[in-house]
């Protein structure tokens, strides 16, 4: 058997498809087939032959089989090499040989198939090739990572795969790919808007701090290079640098930013980048802006490094007075930033006022007379000194000499209390402006404390009612908010009411399910009221008036025999009474004491106000008035008291109801509808005596 299978071998497999089957085998793992050997006729050789063609079908079966698993986890050629036989004839020859008579099926492509199962599989890892195929080509179109696996065909060649891997890194053995992105890039993600809104975007808070810093540079530094020998040849290219930086700062304000704000026009906001341009260019801002702006520095190549003419910068105070009202909009205190500006303003003008002073003293020649500057010490700490007490009228300076130190003089102390007049009163309007509030409470806690002391009002009143006074302001700063939200607009007023108290009302079993604008309206009727420790906030047996809700501290609901055990305790965020607002029948009686447990603030809402907000809204009054029902029946309000059982009563269980199904059928319910049953019974039955008598 051996033997004539090494014959078949040879005489198949010659040395040449050998070494062609090697050459192609990186290409495909299956093994080369086999002929048979088709002259050999007699009986014992057909019998050998038969026994050895079904072990080699068999080993050929686990062949294929094991090949077609490996070659699921593997790659396939796009194209078949070349140089590779062809596999359709061979494939043809396996099947003359191994053919038992019967007729193999036929694969797709009219190639007779050797093996259904390794067939399969091969099919079903071409259709994964092909998805594979597409897959990659998709992310390939869409810019994403590309395939690991380079194909023969399609690969570049090695001096563009290292020009393409310049801008690539690769992490590891993962071929994850990261490109660096071109300049070009990132300055596209960072660019600007097509329109800004001044009042919302901190951003441009943050640009319009940096526009000022530049505005201040100008403001206080250019007077003092003027009068002041503070700018020497030496330090020249400093001062340089920062005038340039500043006149940078001032280019893209102008080029940048500006021409992208947005601004109202009849009640709507302009974001259209052309309007916009062209809404800028027409205002007073922009002229402002450009004048400050004018290159008189070129006079330097003809006059010399003089500061004067840089003096135009100064016209940019436009952004000094956005950024104030801008910043003083989001302080949460804003009247320290208004003291703060104020006493700069009065800095400045001493500062100025300095820089006067010397140049009157340089004019007049420095230590020429005693009321000029004699030169010693620190020039401006000296001059500076001599503006303070000059402008705020101190006194004990030199007098003047000259007619023109005379003129000076006379005209600083003039300029002096004029400014410093109005500075001092617009310090007091912007103190007054702060403590406005503590004062109006200062007044209503006097005025009560009076009324008490008129009326002889015992001291342990008068102390829980300023205690009341003191707790009030100390958590709201104000006795009540209503009086503040009185003055927004309706609209304004429920944001605020649904941002505070939407999330808890929404969360009462009562009004679940009820129109949501019917809850926007009890918002903005609920009422804020603050308890002291100990304070009752109903008792037992009151009639229920009004549902509360916790908005801060905690409630303790009262019971037991003496009714001092505290039975539950509530906190923020819990509702209680709400059953008494649609009780009928003249109210709903309390059936435990409430207290606060400390300092409690509730949010309350009487029956009269939730009846007004119902006439409006009757699909949810007919919902409450069910919810209501259901909810006393739970609760056992509506259940009739039964009278107690005396003597050996109570061991006689009582009736029980009839059923429900009986009562169907009787076609009525109670006793009326039996006792009309008994008697049809009975006159039946009087009708059959007298038939059959």
């Amino acid at each position: 058997m051996l033997k004539s299978l090494t014959v078949k071998f040879n005489k198949v497999n010659p040395t040449e498809g050998k070494n062609k089957s090697e050459e192609c085998s990186h290409s495909n793992n299956q093994p080369q087939p086999f002929t048979k050997h088709g002259e050999n006729k007699s009986e014992k050789g057909s019998l050998e032959k038969r026994n050895s063609q079904v072990k080699f079908e068999e080993s050929h079966i686990n062949r294929q089989d094991k090949i077609s698993k490996k070659n699921s986890f593997c790659d396939l050629p796009a194209n078949p090499d070349p140089q590779c036989p062809a596999k359709l004839p061979t494939v043809m020859l396996q099947q003359k040989e191994m053919g038992t008579g019967k007729e193999d099926p036929i694969s797709p492509l009219g190639v007779p198939v050797i093996n259904e199962y390794a067939d399969a599989q091969l099919h079903n890892m071409v259709k994964r090739m092909h998805q594979r195929t597409a897959l990659y080509k998709e992310k390939l179109m869409e810019g994403e990572m590309s395939s690991p696996e380079a194909s023969p065909h399609t690969a570049p060649s090695t001096q563009e795969s290292n020009s393409n891997l310049k801008g690539e890194h690769y992490y590891g053995i993962l071929c994850y790919r990261f490109q660096k992105l071109p300049l070009t890039e990132y300055l596209k993600r960072m660019r600007l808007p097509r329109s800004i809104d001044s009042h919302t975007d901190r951003l441009y808070l943050l640009w319009l701090l940096l526009v000022t810093t530049a505005y201040h540079w100008n403001c206080w530094l250019i007077p003092l290079r003027v009068v002041f020998p503070y700018q020497t040849p030496d330090n020249t290219r400093y001062w340089l640098v920062t005038d340039i930086i500043c006149d940078i700062i001032y280019l893209c304000d102008i080029l940048l930013i500006q021409p992208r704000l947005r601004f109202l026009r009849g009640g709507e906001i302009i974001v259209d980048s052309n309007e916009l341009k062209r809404h800028y260019r027409s205002s007073t801002k922009f002229q402002l802006d450009v004048a400050s702006i004018i290159p008189f520095d070129v006079f330097y190549l003809f006059f010399g490094y003089n500061t004067i003419f840089r003096t135009n910068r100064i016209l940019k105070y436009t952004s000094f007075f956005e950024f104030n009202h801008h910043l003083e909009s989001t302080m949460h205190k804003a009247y320290i930033y208004r003291v703060i500006r104020t006493t700069g303003y009065l800095l400045f003008i001493l500062h100025i006022n300095t820089c006067i002073y010397y140049w009157a003293s340089n004019y007049e020649g420095i230590g020429t007379t005693k009321w000029v500057y004699n030169g010693e010490g620190n020039k401006y700490l000296r001059c500076y000194y001599w503006a303070v007490r000059s402008l705020i009228t101190i006194g004990g300076l030199p007098e003047p000499q000259t007619l023109f130190e005379i003129i000076f003089q006379l005209l600083n102390f003039f300029s002096g209390v004029f400014v410093f007049s109005s500075l001092i009163g617009q310090m007091r309007d912007i103190i007054g402006a702060a403590t406005a509030n503590q004062n109006s409470f200062r007044v209503c806690m006097d005025h009560t404390t009076a009324y008490m002391n008129t009326y002889s009002i015992p001291q342990s009143v008068q102390s829980r009612v300023r205690t009341w006074f003191e707790y009030t302001w100390y958590s709201q700063r104000m006795l009540d908010e209503s009086d503040l939200l009185e003055n927004l607009p309706t609209t304004m007023r429920l944001a605020l009411a649904i941002d505070m108290n939407f999330s808890i009302l929404s969360k009462v079993d009562l009004f679940k399910g009820c129109d949501t604008q019917m809850i926007y309206d009890m918002l903005l009727r609920l009422k804020s009221t603050i308890y002291l420790p100990g304070d009752f906030v109903y008792k037992k047996g009151e009639v229920g008036k009004e549902m509360y809700i916790i908005k801060q501290g905690e409630i303790q609901v009262l019971g037991g025999p003496d009714g001092a055990q505290v039975l539950v305790t509530l906190k923020a965020g819990a509702v209680f009474g709400e059953i008494s607002l649609l009780a009928t029948g003249g109210g709903n009686r309390r059936t435990a004491n409430v207290v606060a447990h400390g300092f409690a603030s509730l949010l309350t809402l009487d029956k009269k106000t939730l009846q007004e907000i119902l006439v409006h809204y009757p699909d949810s009054e007919k919902l409450l008035m069910k919810k209501a029902r259901v909810l006393l029946t739970q609760k056992g309000k509506l259940k009739e008291a039964t009278p107690p059982r005396i003597g050996l009563a109570f061991l006689i269980p009582p009736k029980q109801e009839a059923p429900k199904m009986f009562s169907a059928l009787v076609g009525g319910r109670g006793k009326a509808d039996l006792g009309k049953l008994l008697k049809l019974k009975r006159e039946q039955t009087a009708q059959v005596r007298g038939k059959s008598e």
